[in-house]
């Protein structure tokens, strides 16, 4: 594909450790022209300061959604999911802040270590893996009336999605349930459940249900890291780029809990 795509990446402060080194690695390893990477944060200076010596545009995530954090209340009694839950609906209201057709999404923790194509011919790359929350698709179905049509997993932390299609998923939400699309999926959620949705399951699923014809599905070779940020040495994530595509910083306890096995 020759066309530029756009970047975008929902951050907070304390993704500064590793966002650096994530908006380096897209630059060198998305093999598609960028046209811009686009920054959804909290106004801070020093995320300002991140933006502009990177050369990205930052995007107030206030502004994104006629929504903000503070009206979302996902949480139990020792986790809070708030911040989780509406950085997916930011993603999944990229096509009104992106300009070009296709819009990147990643995950402020992810880190690409090989070369990632998102486009061959007329068909879109999405990276999968062979677990995921049963959870999300039970969510999925009282979203969309009707059960996943893949059998693989589209959680691996970054995902191209196509303006106009992502747009037709979120008209195709509020016909459904007469009430605007995030409305609908926080009110689809089971939220005494930690993982209750995925913006990656519901889109992929999505499309899968409609052209499976024009998707490859590759596996992600995502490989999670119990850590903070990249403090590795390049020698180290040369010897892991030759088992993963990819890298995720998790420093959070509890992420692997509960996984349900979908294929082997």
């Amino acid at each position: 594909m020759t066309k530029p795509i756009d970047v975008l990446i929902p951050a907070i402060d304390k993704d500064l450790g590793t966002l650096p080194h994530v908006i380096d690695a897209v630059r060198k390893f998305v093999k598609h022209p960028i046209r811009e990477i686009i920054i959804v944060a909290p106004r801070t200076q020093r995320m300002l300061n991140l933006c502009s010596q990177k050369g990205c545009r930052f995007v107030h995530e206030d502004t994104v959604l006629p929504i903000t954090k503070r009206d979302i209340h996902y949480q139990g009694k020792t986790w809070n999911r708030s911040g989780w839950l509406y950085q997916q609906l930011l993603k999944m209201n990229g096509d009104t802040i992106c300009t070009s057709k296709y819009y990147l999404v990643i995950d402020a923790d992810t880190m690409f270590i090989r070369p990632h194509v998102f486009k061959i011919g007329n068909k879109t790359v999405y990276y999968c893996r062979n677990w995921s929350q049963g959870e999300y698709f039970n969510t999925y179905k009282k979203l969309m009336g009707k059960s996943r049509s893949a059998r693989l997993s589209f959680v691996t932390h970054y995902m191209l999605f196509e303006k106009s299609k992502i747009k037709q998923l979120k008209q195709v939400i509020e016909s459904k349930h007469k009430k605007s699309w995030y409305s609908a999926i926080m009110k689809s959620m089971n939220t005494s459940k930690q993982f209750a949705f995925s913006e990656f399951e519901t889109y992929g699923n999505f499309l899968y249900s409609i052209k499976p014809d024009k998707m490859i599905l590759k596996p992600a070779m995502n490989k999670s890291l119990n850590m903070r940020g990249p403090h590795m040495s390049p020698s180290k994530i040369s010897s892991l780029s030759k088992l993963y595509r990819s890298i995720s910083f998790h420093k959070r306890k509890g992420y692997v809990k509960s996984i349900k096995k979908l294929v082997k």
